[in-house]
């Protein structure tokens, strides 16, 4: 097995060979270019290198080109008959047509396995990112989280959360004391946001079972790394959900997996389409994780390749990260874009037989300007490259085909059906149930002169009052002190007060508390 992901052809006339070197590809990278560039052609060969060197893959396809991974090219393909001639310019003497062995996802469970994770897995921190909340708004989801650990409520799914904030709001005087102001008008502002969420179908994301990040990290029986597809074209209709997903996923995989140093190839590739959306109007506490998740992920193994139209797009710290680069033409009509290529020129190692500003500017559709680390991890010199043509069928696969594929696959059943097991919910519906019985069966005790009666009516004997079998309704007395006091009291009782009271003795919908 090689050590190399042959890339294609570089040099003035395309004879030399240009490859990412395995050992390197952790470093992470960029791909780059405007639209209609080539950027997703380059994306489909370097899953197809890595899966071919054994490495998993995970992407997510924002168009819906990139099924054709599942299935083989063809010579009579219309688009495949110029790659023939393409890979003979290059010197691809090996090529030849193949499928990869991928596995579909799909948040919304239409065109792959539904992708799910817990309200608790994603955090504060990413579920505020993903609700737009404001400061106060998030301290009150902060709240929320302690309480689910400190009171054994697990919050699987939204009607888990939107079950506690509904408590919260209940008890907000009294947690106030606790936790600092809890304003009911913020609660109420999480509530309009998840059901927001709710109606751009986020809710399929929450609930179990849960994606174990074991099922993104296999190999097909020929050792190929598995190819994990997202299914994103719909997805993008909601880019804040399309974004924090892929975040949370990076964060998992940083947290869980473990340190292996400098491995001889990754353990995992991580590409993040669309990249700017994850930078836009972020908070800087979501872009310092971001940072930090890139500078240290790679000691566990895993590359990450940030896809984008132009680098501008991604923060200059994270940037600096990106050692590995495929710049596709930018174009330059305005000021701002003559300023963003040549900042993007600036950041390549100087190649002395061409401007590399210039180059950016002319490549044509499938041509890049790159450079790969190499030895030691240097940067190597920017080259312009003809882009080697894939192996897969480039287009998307037919949804029939797409089906049969998820049917005879690993993961068929393991995910599909969603599993709704006793959480935050179920127990403060019970709590609730409990304690509006329990209140019931007080209220016609009290009626019918129950307990709580006789014990007022066994007080009238202090106030003076004389009860006999033998008192006659006409010769009885005024009523006394202790008879109104009994009335007033049955009346409360009886009454909306009465229940609050009860309530009260019972001890609210948290027993213990």
């Amino acid at each position: 097995m090689s050590d190399d992901i042959f890339i294609g052809g570089g040099g003035l006339d395309y004879g030399t060979s240009q490859g990412l070197t395995l050992k390197y590809a952790n470093r992470h990278g960029l791909i780059a270019g405007a639209t209609g560039t080539g950027k997703t052609v380059t994306l489909q060969i370097l899953a197809e290198g890595f899966s071919n060197a054994g490495v998993p893959v995970f992407l997510s396809d924002v168009k819906g080109d990139l099924s054709g991974l599942a299935k083989s090219g063809t010579p009579e393909h219309k688009l495949h008959g110029p790659f023939t001639e393409r890979a003979a310019k290059i010197g691809f003497a090996d090529y030849a047509y193949h499928a990869c062995p991928v596995t579909f996802w799909d948040l919304f469970g239409d065109q792959g396995h539904p992708v799910r994770t817990t309200i608790t897995e994603m955090g504060p921190l990413l579920l505020a990112r993903l609700l737009e909340l404001t400061e106060a708004q998030e301290g009150i989801l902060n709240i929320a989280f302690r309480l689910s650990d400190e009171e054994g409520l697990p919050l699987l799914d939204l009607k888990d959360l939107q079950a506690l904030l509904v408590w919260i709001g209940e008890n907000a005087k009294s947690l106030s004391l606790r936790y600092g102001n809890v304003s009911t008008q913020s609660i109420g502002a999480i509530q309009r946001r998840l059901l927001v969420l709710e109606n751009q179908g986020g809710a399929g994301l929450f609930g179990e079972p849960a994606l174990e990040l074991a099922d993104l990290m296999r190999a097909d029986a020929d050792g190929r790394g598995m190819i994990n597809i997202l299914a994103a074209d719909k997805l993008m209709g909601a880019p804040g959900l399309y974004a924090t997903f892929l975040l949370w996923l990076l964060s998992e995989l940083f947290e869980e997996l473990p340190e292996v140093g400098d491995p001889d190839k990754p353990k995992l590739v991580f590409f993040f389409d669309e990249a700017h959306l994850l930078f836009e109007d972020a908070p800087k506490a979501l872009v310092d994780k971001v940072e930090q998740v890139a500078r240290l992920i790679r000691s566990k193994g895993v590359g990450v390749y940030f896809i984008t139209q132009n680098p501008a797009d991604v923060p200059e710290d994270i940037l600096g990260q990106l050692g590995n680069r495929f710049q596709h033409a930018l174009r330059a009509f305005t000021a701002k874009d003559r300023k963003e290529l040549r900042m993007a020129a600036e950041t390549y190692r100087e190649n002395p037989r061409f401007s590399t500003e210039e180059a950016i500017r002319e490549v044509g559709v499938g041509e890049a300007v790159t450079s790969m680390l190499q030895k030691k991890g240097v940067p190597g010199i920017v080259e312009r490259t003809l882009i080697r043509p894939p192996s897969s069928q480039l287009g998307p696969v037919t949804k029939a085909e797409r089906a049969a594929h998820m049917a005879a696959g690993d993961m068929a059943g393991k995910y599909d059906a969603p599993l709704d097991r006793k959480s935050a919910f179920e127990i403060l519906k019970a709590r609730a149930d409990k304690a509006a019985s329990e209140a019931a069966m007080s209220e016609e005790k009290a009626e019918e002169g129950g307990p709580v009666l006789r014990e007022f009516n066994a007080g009238r004997r202090y106030a003076g009052t004389r009860v006999t079998r033998s008192t006659s309704r006409n010769t009885r007395s005024a009523p006394g002190f202790g008879e109104a006091m009994t009335k007033m009291v049955v009346k409360e009782l009886t009454g909306v007060t009465g229940r609050r009271m009860v309530r009260g003795i019972l001890g609210g919908l948290f027993k213990g508390r």
